[in-house]
């Protein structure tokens, strides 16, 4: 707009007009996914707003600068949920793997699925984070800058605690590195290191590849499926929002036949 003359910290804001936001607006949507240009057109109308109550914009000026239509979403919903078939095949090249890498691999995949983490939430955790007694995990200072605590059921605190054993510290962080050699290193996972892990065993397991937000993904269409409300779920997973909490569901046509089979109509006599 300026010709390289001005950054966002010399740019009179003020001078912005429809034919402006709008050239920003197509920018924004040549280069980015539609849930970034708006948040981008979101801080682009609370400025304009402030150099309205300052007095710098004409009112009607403001009025047709801000009146850009936000992008509408993709409808296709990203990544998907792996079957409880497929967690099973994950877990069992895991359990089959003695070395100190399938214990702490078997660790990590309960956690992301038993308590729904990202990956770089999980990264995080240190020994101190997880209460051996009744599987509690605190995330501290996660995404929104929000603790919250979850909870790994039995079969989770289990699978956890064989790993502890064999990592035979209690300090430092809960999932560290394991060497070529077989040796543990006390130095905590990266969240590349943990999508490794993850393909290794998905290859192993002769899965189709997945992320390891799809992990969270299942946790939360799992606990739907289970009937847990969506508020609940909202919270386990650290959302602000439920309609975040809501794009993660999986469930497919499979949620709606139930839900149908829910409504009684009753018979002709």
């Amino acid at each position: 707009m300026t010709n390289s003359e001005a950054d966002y910290l010399t740019l009179d804001w003020s001078k912005l007009r429809y034919k402006h936001t709008a050239a920003v607006r197509a920018a924004l949507i040549k280069r980015y996914e539609p849930a970034t240009v708006n948040r981008v057109l979101s801080a682009l109308r609370r400025v304009l707003k402030e150099a309205l109550r300052l007095q710098l914009i004409d009112p009607g000026d403001y009025a047709r600068a801000v009146d850009i239509l936000s992008v509408k979403a993709r409808k296709e919903l990203r990544g998907r949920a792996l079957t409880q078939d497929e967690i099973n095949k994950l877990m069992r090249v895991c359990f089959a793997d003695l070395s100190p890498a399938g214990f702490r691999d078997a660790a990590l995949i309960a956690i992301l699925r038993g308590a729904g983490l990202r990956r770089a939430e999980v990264v995080k955790l240190d020994f101190k984070d997880f209460d051996i007694s009744d599987g509690a995990i605190k995330v501290r200072a996660s995404k929104g800058k929000v603790d919250r605590t979850l909870y790994l059921s039995e079969n989770g605190i289990s699978i956890v605690n064989a790993w502890i054993e064999i990592k035979n510290s209690a300090t430092g962080s809960l999932l560290c590195q394991v060497n070529k050699s077989g040796r543990i290193v006390e130095h905590r996972l990266t969240p590349q290191a943990v999508l490794f892990i993850l393909q290794k065993r998905a290859a192993e397991a002769g899965l189709e590849s997945f992320s390891p937000h799809d992990l969270r993904r299942t946790f939360a269409s799992d606990l739907l499926a289970a009937g847990v409300d969506i508020a609940t779920v909202q919270i386990m997973l650290g959302h602000s929002n439920p309609a975040t909490t809501a794009r993660y569901d999986r469930r497919g046509e499979e949620r709606k036949r139930s839900a149908a089979a829910k409504l009684e109509i009753p018979l002709r006599n």
